[in-house]
């Protein structure tokens, strides 16, 4: 007999077919995740931070770094080799956190390789940790009857790792790439306004405009491709480092792409950008590297660099070796290639176009069109100075890195907060908050325009906006990148995304005084175990119920079109008679948030009283972003850049500060519980430099999206319900769209309804169904006309129906947007008779939708929505959009139920009938249809 032990539910129903008998199967996290508890174990020189589905183990001797994640579920290793834990840049420098160093080989981690590699004296030193409960990053008051068995904050456990500085002369002598001035004296500096007289120009003969001067513009080289122009003069021989930068402007040079050479009477040594590749990869912009005696074509190896913004190179020079280091404009120094000490200086220094020797001959084959770009300066530094320009002493900061699993899903949240004990203002310009060398999803050696997917781990942050998918509302912090030291992989070019970076791509650039403290966004990993889109998406669901439960609220609700107080009441006594819970003052509707008087305030208190006596919950509409303030108080946007929404305050303006203390004042003098923020922060950025609230490009996203989450998670606090078109769930949002076209609700009734369950259906994918509205227009919406509208309501009384049952069916909540819900007794009747029937099964019609037949308006289209833990285990929603009656035998998979044998199933409100589960844990049931109809099943 085969025993198989500790398999994933996944497999162990593959194994089932197989007759293969087993023995200790997992409890499949995703129905019952009760015995998933999280714990951190300190074994030896390792911390274990496990819950019985993921597994992350820390080696915290040298130093701290991860050795080890894991996925239980499937017996997978997902790290293939070791990072620094985080990198912050603080005050201009670059530290890593934690790491260890020396692994021989990056495309997997052997365990025995563990002992023998080494930290790094420049990166932040572990000194201890602590172990407790998750925290709360903001409070949630529960006012709604949702989410009965979530807790806040999430059971599971938090490990906080402290780091302390290293001492500056460790940050000398360590591998840390440092900025050029860090120690250093400038010998010689030029931003090229003028060229003096200790330099000479050489220029190609083969064309008349072939100069280093062009239209005036000093350091600007106009010349044909292949021809060589550029300046030359003697080199102070305790030059350190020597630097350019160059912006490449049209230029597609191979060999003459401009670059530094360094000169000695029998050789030369040139360091430059190839932006037009090379023989092999024509067109792949990368580095080149003339060393004396041979050259490089794909210097530091083949990989493709963005080169729309100018790089610069330099050479640093130092008793162990001669280092090609880069940067992009904005970015941070990589290490391009090492070379061998120099035994003498270079007695000059060229800066420019010149052969690939570094040579100033003109090719003798084919000289090119006309190019132009530019050498934007030129610096040199000297012998390092302990008492130039250093940085930090142990005591000056005191950083952590934060991390929690939680109970029974398989997320760990990642933070780091940093303390400033220094007695003066830093600023922490950028950080890298995750750092994971993952195993490839999969390796493609002929990757060039398109490449292999990222690794099976989903990411996202609490500083996610500009969309309502997922990945792209992260785009900006997530980012799966080529791993510079995984030299030894498939893909040609090293550019397959395996490498795992999370950090704004914007700042913060934020400035912490002292004695204050920064805090990083939040980054959640979950590797999937499986590959299956269901179970995905699956996986997602359940982890926005634990991080983030105040989405599972769910109120019904009407749009009322009006905001005057007659047609107001009628609109909340008609919510009230129908079973609603929530009316919303709509956009349009006169409704006006920003109208701070007493008076305005005072008759919107009358409004929350008269609704709270009717047991209905009022909010109203705001429109953020897509609009234009005027005088100075618009996102100042970069050259050739535009608003994502056309137009926008920027947030840290006066006005913007204004509007959010009106917002603030309006709701705790009312007694509003709703917000509608439409036109949400979408991430625009700001150069003015006359905004209040922030100093300039690089600190304007950061400190923006700051004063809206602060805002959210306030109305979190305070019970404020929030409708935000946006991906602000982890930062306190509740609902946001799930996904529709605005104008689809102007086109005739029948074709809504195809959509409506269609978007229920896509969006049903990542989204829990409490998570996303949808649209009724109860008035003409975006036009139509009459084809396209429900009003008078009694006059389509069956499509109303049709409309509120696509939705309901998914457990999804619409915009009734209209006057009213109702015309008349056999509206009203309707109306209640529908709301009564979803509140009867509402526990699991919002639950989890398993996707079986996508709406085509061809046939019947239906979804399975699924409680394991409720009494109904699963409702199947049938619709049939066709002009005839239609019986069928639907399969229908019962795996995600929770049931495992039989089950009881009742159609609509019929006879219960027992049946018996199929292998694969699903049942045929046959059901019949009527035209343009609905029915449903309940299984218990």
């Amino acid at each position: 007999m085969t025993i198989i032990k500790h398999l994933s539910i996944p497999l162990i129903i593959i194994l089932l077919h197989c007759n293969m008998p087993v023995v200790s199967a997992q409890t499949d996290w995703l129905i019952n995740n009760s015995s998933y508890n999280a714990e951190v174990k300190h074994v030896g020189n390792e911390l274990e931070m496990t819950n019985g589905i993921i597994k992350r183990v820390f080696r915290i001797t040298p130093n701290a770094a991860t050795v080890s994640l894991d996925n239980l579920v499937t017996g997978e290793s997902l790290l293939r080799g070791i990072k620094p834990e985080a990198i912050i840049k603080i005050d201009g420098i670059n530290y890593e956190i934690g790491g260890l160093k020396g692994q021989p080989n990056y495309a997997f981690l052997k365990p025995e390789w563990l002992n023998s590699l080494k930290g790094d004296a420049s990166s932040m030193q572990y000194i201890g940790h602590e172990i407790s409960e998750p925290e709360a990053p903001f409070q949630w008051k529960r006012v709604r009857d949702y989410a009965k068995d979530s807790q806040w904050p999430p059971k599971g456990v938090h490990l906080r790792m402290d780091y302390i500085m290293p001492e500056p002369q460790d940050l000398l002598g360590g591998k840390a790439l440092l900025p050029s001035s860090y120690g250093r004296k400038i010998l010689y500096k030029t931003d090229f306004n003028t060229l003096d007289d200790s330099w000479k120009t050489i220029y190609s003969k083969v064309h008349e405009r072939s100069s280093f001067q062009n239209e005036g513009k000093v350091g600007e080289i106009y010349t044909p491709i292949n021809t060589a122009v550029y300046i030359e003069k003697k080199l102070d021989t305790n030059a350190k480092i020597i630097e350019a930068t160059f912006n490449i402007g049209t230029d597609k040079s191979k060999n003459y792409g401009p670059g530094i050479t360094l000169v000695w009477p029998k050789k030369t040594i040139k360091f430059y950008l190839r932006p037009g590749g090379n023989t092999y990869d024509d067109g792949v912009p990368m580095f080149g590297l003339w060393d004396g005696h041979k050259e490089n074509k794909a210097a530091g190896g083949r990989q493709v660099l963005d080169m729309t913004k100018p790089w610069t190179l330099r050479y640093r020079i130092t008793d162990l070796g001669v280092f090609c280091e880069a940067k992009p404009q904005d970015g941070d120094w990589r290490t391009i290639e090492e070379l061998k000490p120099f035994d003498t200086m270079p007695s000059h220094v060229r800066i420019g176009k010149t052969n690939g020797k570094g040579e100033g001959n003109d090719s003798e084959t084919k000289f090119g069109e006309l190019v132009r770009m530019q050498v934007m300066n030129y610096t040199t530094y000297g012998n390092l100075h302990k008492n130039v320009g250093m940085g930090f002493t142990k005591e000056d900061i005191t950083l952590s890195v934060h991390y929690e699993l939680y109970d029974g899903i398989p997320v760990m949240a990642k933070w780091i907060t940093l303390m400033n004990n220094s007695g003066r203002n830093i600023t922490v310009n950028k950080f890298t908050s995750e750092i994971i060398a993952a195993v490839e999803y999969g390796s493609a050696v002929e990757t060039r325009e398109f490449n292999v997917a990222p690794p099976n781990i989903h990411v996202e942050t609490d500083y996610a906006f500009s969309s309502f998918n997922v990945e792209d509302a992260n785009h900006h912090t997530v980012h799966w990148l080529p791993d510079p030291d995984y030299h030894t992989q498939v893909n040609y070019l090293r550019i397959t995304p395996c490498l795992l970076n999370v950090g704004p791509e914007i700042g913060p650039n934020k400035t912490i005084g002292p004695g204050k403290t920064f805090k990083t966004f939040r980054t959640f990993v979950m590797p999937y175990d499986s590959y299956d889109r269901e179970r995905q998406g699956m996986a997602l669901r359940k982890m926005y119920r634990t991080l983030a439960p105040w989405t599972t609220e769910n109120p019904l609700m009407m749009h009322a079109r009006f905001a005057d107080w007659e047609r107001v009441k009628s609109a909340i006594d008609q919510a009230a008679e129908a079973g609603f819970e929530m009316v919303i003052l709509t956009f349009g509707s006169g409704f006006n948030i920003e109208d701070d008087s007493k008076q305005y305030l005072a008759k919107m208190k009358k409004y929350a009283d008269y609704a709270k006596s009717k047991g209905i919950e009022i909010g109203g509409y705001s429109l953020l972003a897509s609009r234009r303030i005027g005088d100075g108080h618009d996102v100042v946007m970069p050259p050739g850049q535009r608003p994502t929404f056309g137009n926008s305050p920027c947030i840290e303006s006066q006005w913007g500060q204004n509007y959010f203390k009106k917002l603030y004042n309006f709701y705790e003098k009312t007694g509003f519980t709703l917000l509608e923020h439409d036109g949400s922060y979408p991430g625009d950025v700001c150069t003015s430099q006359n905004h209040p609230g922030h100093k300039g490009l690089e600190d304007s996203q950061w400190e923006q999206y700051e004063t809206i989450s602060q805002f959210y998670q306030w109305c979190r606090a305070n019970g404020i319900y929030l409708n935000i078109p946006d991906y602000y769930y982890m930062a306190g949002g509740n609902k946001c769209g799930m996904g529709y076209r605005e104008v689809n609700w102007s086109l005739p009734r029948k074709q809504q309804l195809i959509h409506t369950r269609q978007n229920i259906y896509d969006g049903a994918w990542q989204k829990t169904p409490s998570m996303g509205w949808m649209f009724v227009p109860l008035t003409e919406y975006h036009g139509g006309g009459e084809a396209a509208t429900i009003e008078p309501l009694k006059d389509h009384l069956h499509h109303y129906e049709m409309m509120m049952v696509s939705n309901l069916g998914g457990g999804v909540q619409a915009c009734y947007r209209g006057p009213r819900l109702f015309d008349s007794n056999k509206t009203k009747s309707m109306v209640t008779r529908v709301v009564n029937w979803y509140k009867k099964h509402r526990e699991v019609l919002e639950g989890d939708i398993i996707h079986l037949r996508r709406a085509d308006g061809r046939d019947i289209d239906y979804w399975l929505s699924v409680n394991p833990k409720g009494e109904e285990k699963g409702m199947l929603m049938v619709y049939n959009p066709t002009n005839k009656t239609i019986t069928k035998n639907i399969k229908v998979p019962l795996y995600y139920t929770g049931l495992t044998d039989g089950a009881k199933v009742q159609i609509e409100d019929g006879s219960i009938k027992n049946y018996t589960l199929n292998r694969d844990y699903s049942i045929k049931i046959e059901v019949t249809v009527q035209s343009n109809s609905y029915t449903w099943v309940v299984i218990k």
